[in-house]
């Protein structure tokens, strides 16, 4: 989404979460209970921050914060 245009995101890597999906739906086609599997938890969170809409917003960014992003779109 922000790509797209939004100012900021934070949550899981969307690759890592697609992958547990995968893991899931593979888990319960081959017969697994879906109460059995245990909850999955992102081990990290992701910073990404769109500089552009920031700006377009009139916004002024902490310089502390942008050193911390996972990812800065321009």
């Amino acid at each position: 989404m922000v790509r797209a245009g939004g100012l900021m995101s934070y949550g899981a890597n969307d690759t890592e979460t697609y992958r547990q999906v995968a893991a899931y739906a593979d888990r319960i086609l081959k017969g697994a209970n879906p109460r059995d599997i245990p909850v999955w938890q992102p081990s990290k969170l992701y910073l990404v921050i769109n500089t552009n809409t920031a700006r377009a917003l009139g916004l002024t960014l902490p310089q502390s914060l942008l050193p911390r992003a996972d990812e800065t779109v321009q």
